[in-house]
């Protein structure tokens, strides 16, 4: 008997009437015993939430705050450890002062929520040697200056003293990333070697142009450029004087010179005195200490399941299978007279489907993506009744950080809505981004996908703050991939072209299941994790390349968003199975984004509790 079924069960022990009192004073003491407990519980929860935030100032800044704001997370394990420990302590402590089973049904899926995000640090702490440290997959040597420079607001010159005193924290962080990724190294932890050339590329790139160069008329670099005109800014406002603005100009370039140059420059150095240790071939985490546990575990929090390679490998199989004949039929629809690997040669190849390759081309498929997300925020209406209030904008991605056939990606705003979220791509070869998935990406990344579900989740009142900054993969990406397939509901995709770019996206995820747990779990080459890719999908070589060594980077994480989905849509199944009439597509809806992003058995609770309640209502 799971454990919501035996809370039901507890709470209808506590509506049992003493011989003293009447049914109905049994039901208010009950009420009253689990209000009040649930109330002691949320401020508690609130009390943690605060608490743990001070491990992070960027966590603080991310949401909208201004505390701690000249500072820099510490990333030294020793600081992780003491973060742990307070996580585990926090854990106990929920189970010796609160009484689960006279909780609200919400309240218990707070508490269950808190206790297993306690078991995945203290379960991912027994991997941190197996873990890359740095690797070119969005890494955190690229994450910093992309923060400072799109999320570290100056109002003030006191925010400008803070952003030039965070270079120092920044500087400082580095250099603790790259002991770890010495000390993993000499545990026999080195990404592959390609990850090695990305970091370095990166890291060069960032510390490149002025005032890092000693020529004069070098163009200042992304971090340089942002400052300047951020101290501009300031100054044109009439919030500080010239004299001011030279003094925090001259700040800002000695902080970059002389603290963030030498932290980058010795990450250039020791990646590239050490990429001669790395392996020709990549390998997957199987080849690492211990890697078979680590890929398991990476598994368990990436799917929130206990689904075994094997498992999730033969689910995978299954739906390529049955996404290739849908998208066979389509090819038939649009009156193609060849095989399906020839249709997928055609979409990769013909130039029909790509803009141009130069930044008109890049501008195109920004200002393309935003329109289709504008025509399909109309119907959000009709299928929601829960909205997000953030606004939402399309942007490249930074030339530093820009890499050919990269993944799209989401980056939330502040809960306030005054920092938007944004849907970033990478256009620096517009040959890696066919037109035929464009519309569907900017579903996935914006609206009704992940702006939609993070949004909502930063907004929701009445939860504990914890839930609405819940991360967990399987939930988000499984939103998304299931948001690709809503859309069309909703009127998206009024093409052909289009409707089978959303097929070719939908088998890329099934892909991934094949492809991750085939290198990570039953040592397949990179060449050949391409190669199924080609073999399955009309994906262009760039992107594929991208890709399959994004999941050589990060294992298990690509598992997730064909997991998530298929949740989900079981979900929804079950709900019209049993709710009939009573089904509604906003209330299933709600219910899944309506309490904050959650593992898989603890969504399914939430959707059963929601069926419950709509019968009990009858």
């Amino acid at each position: 008997m799971n454990r919501f079924l035996i809370g039901l069960l507890s709470a209808a022990a506590l509506i049992a009437c003493t011989p003293q009192q009447t049914p109905e004073e049994a039901r208010i003491e009950a009420n009253l015993t689990q209000k009040s407990e649930t109330e002691r519980l949320n401020v508690w929860f609130e009390e943690k939430f605060e608490q743990q935030l001070l491990f992070s100032p960027i966590q603080q800044t991310l949401l909208g705050r201004k505390t701690a704001y000249d500072q820099i997370d510490d990333f030294s394990l020793e600081s992780i450890d003491r973060q742990l420990e307070w996580q585990l302590a926090s854990a106990a402590e929920l189970k010796d002062k609160f009484n689960y089973d006279v909780l609200t049904s919400d309240a218990k899926i707070s508490y269950d929520l808190w206790l297993f995000m306690a078991e995945r640090a203290e379960r991912n702490a027994k991997f941190r040697s197996q873990t890359y440290a740095l690797h070119q997959h969005n890494g955190l040597q690229s994450f910093f200056p992309t923060f400072l420079i799109n999320t570290h607001k100056v109002d003030t010159a006191a925010d400008m003293e803070a952003y030039i005193l965070r270079i120092d924290g920044v500087a400082r962080a580095l250099g603790q990333l790259l002991n770890r990724a010495k000390e993993n190294a000499d545990a026999g932890t080195r990404p592959p070697r390609f990850a090695y050339e990305g970091v370095i590329t990166q890291s060069t790139n960032i510390i490149s142009g002025a005032p890092f160069d000693e020529d004069e008329e070098a163009a200042p670099s992304a971090l340089y450029a942002d400052m300047l005109g951020k101290v501009s800014a300031l100054e044109d406002s009439g919030e500080i004087d010239a004299v001011r603005a030279e003094a925090l100009r001259h700040a800002s370039a000695k902080a970059l010179t002389e603290l963030l140059q030498p932290a980058y420059t010795d990450i250039i150095e020791w990646f590239e005195s050490d990429i001669g240790n790395t392996d020709a071939q990549a390998q997957g985490a199987s080849a690492l200490p211990n890697g078979e546990a680590y890929y398991d575990h990476r598994l368990w929090v990436n799917t929130t399941t206990d689904l075994t390679a094997n498992e999730i490998h033969e689910i995978g199989l299954s739906e390529v299978a049955r996404i290739r004949d849908e998208m066979d039929a389509v090819k038939h629809e649009l009156d193609f007279d060849g095989t399906l690997a020839e249709f997928f040669t055609y979409i990769r190849e013909d130039d029909q489907f790509y803009f141009s390759n130069d930044d008109a081309g890049a501008q195109d498929y920004v200002d393309t993506a935003a329109a289709h997300i504008e025509k399909l925020k109309e119907r959000l209406p009709d299928f929601f009744g829960i909205l997000p209030k953030a606004d939402l904008e399309v942007r490249r991605v930074e030339p530093f950080r820009e890499r050919p056939g990269a993944a799209q990606h989401y980056r939330a705003g502040t809960p306030d809505g005054s920092r938007p979220g944004i849907y970033y791509a990478h256009l620096s070869d517009m040959r890696a981004m066919p037109i035929p998935t464009l519309e569907v990406i900017a579903y996935h990344e914006g609206l009704p996908g992940h702006h939609m579900q993070i949004s909502i989740a930063q907004e929701l009142e009445g939860i504990p703050a914890f839930r609405t900054q819940a991360r967990f993969t399987v939930y988000s990406e499984g939103w998304g991939l299931y948001s690709e397939s809503l859309a069309k509901e909703m009127g998206g995709y009024q093409n052909l072209v289009s409707d089978f770019g959303r097929l070719t996206t939908e088998i890329w995820r099934a892909i991934r299941l094949v492809v991750d747990t085939g290198m990570h779990a039953k040592g397949w080459s990179e060449e050949q994790a391409q190669q199924y890719f080609y073999d399955n999908s009309p994906v262009p070589e760039t992107a594929v390349k991208s890709e399959v060594r994004r999941y050589l980077v990060n294992p298990g994480q690509a598992t997730a968003y064909k997991i998530g989905m298929l949740k989900i849509l079981e979900l929804r199944e079950k709900a019209k199975t049993a709710l009939g009439d009573q089904y509604s597509n906003a209330g299933f809806h709600d219910v899944v984004l309506g309490g904050g992003a959650v593992p898989l058995h603890i969504l399914e609770q939430r959707v059963d509790q929601w069926v419950i309640s709509i019968r009990s209502a009858e």
